[in-house]
């Protein structure tokens, strides 16, 4: 059985945002905008879109 993944894309720049910010962008592995990653639903992972709610947009 596989894990249930998202697609995660950074569409607005994270210059001018706070430092922890950037640090959640970086660890959901995002580099770029228009970058986009899957990674696996976990409460985690959900937090740390939560908190950059304004950066990115998710797909399931």
């Amino acid at each position: 059985m596989s894990a249930k993944t998202i697609k995660v894309t950074l569409v607005k720049s994270v210059i001018g945002t706070k430092q922890s910010h950037r640090a959640c962008v970086r660890g959901l592995g995002l580099k770029r905008i228009r970058h986009t990653v899957e990674v696996i639903d976990t409460p985690e992972v959900r937090g740390m879109i939560a908190r950059v709610y304004y950066l990115v947009s998710v797909s399931e």
